[in-house]
């Protein structure tokens, strides 16, 4: 759909052919991005990303509303329908780059609009990996199988790259990308666990003297340092 068939479109039209679009990357992404245009414009895949962000932000912050997901104030959890969509626009178009320079050296033949638009497009399965993500460690592992899978997809049926290649490639990127999500969730738990505890001294810390809140803080310290790999002196 290029930019000037997007501008006679109703509003209406318009989601209809986001929902279909959305449908097809998930249930058929062969077939979507054989058939995908390879130009038209940046204005119709930057409003997908857009509103898959909104969908995701949205559920995002229902989740946090019944404590999955994001946690923190209502107003931090609502803030994930402002932020995210910005924030999938923002980078969309720093992925794009990235595989861009990846396809190039793998010998497409496409522009960068086209691979925006890989990428784009790839943005409909951010709404049920938003769900998937409160799966701690094993949600966001498939997520990021399911956008490799997407990527030697768009690599084979859109740039002509053999698909041994693309999944040799895009394979370790995946593997490095789940390794740094294994990391990043196991220190965010365990600075978790220290500050629920700082939490629950803090309610106590109005009773104790001077030495004893000394006393305290300094274990939390302690406990922080070593849940960073760094042993305290």
């Amino acid at each position: 759909m290029s930019n000037n068939s997007l501008a006679g479109m109703n509003v209406q039209d318009f989601l209809t052919s986001v929902k279909n679009a959305a449908i097809q990357v998930i249930m058929d992404p062969m077939g979507f991005y054989r058939y995908m245009q390879r130009g038209g414009g940046y204005v119709e895949p930057l409003l997908f990303m857009v509103i898959m962000g909104l969908i995701s932000g949205i559920l995002q912050t229902l989740l946090g509303v019944f404590g999955l997901g994001v946690s923190g104030t209502l107003f931090v959890v609502g803030a994930s329908i402002v932020l995210v969509p910005i924030l999938v626009a923002i980078f969309g178009f720093v992925g794009a780059a990235v595989v861009f320079v990846i396809w190039k050296l793998l010998g497409s033949q496409q522009s960068f609009e086209c691979a925006y638009r890989c990428v784009a497009y790839s943005g409909a399965i951010s709404p049920v990996t938003t769900v998937l993500n409160v799966i701690p460690y094993i949600g966001p592992i498939i997520g990021i199988a399911w956008m490799t899978f997407l990527m030697v997809v768009a690599s084979v049926e859109v740039h002509d790259v053999a698909p041994k290649m693309a999944w040799a490639v895009f394979g370790i990127l995946a593997v490095l990308l789940i390794l740094g999500s294994l990391s990043s969730q196991m220190t965010a738990r365990k600075y978790a666990k220290q500050f629920d505890k700082l939490e629950k001294e803090m309610g106590k810390i109005e009773e104790m003297s001077p030495e004893e809140a000394g006393r305290k803080m300094g274990e939390f310290l302690k406990g922080m340092q070593e849940g960073m790999g760094k042993p305290g002196k």
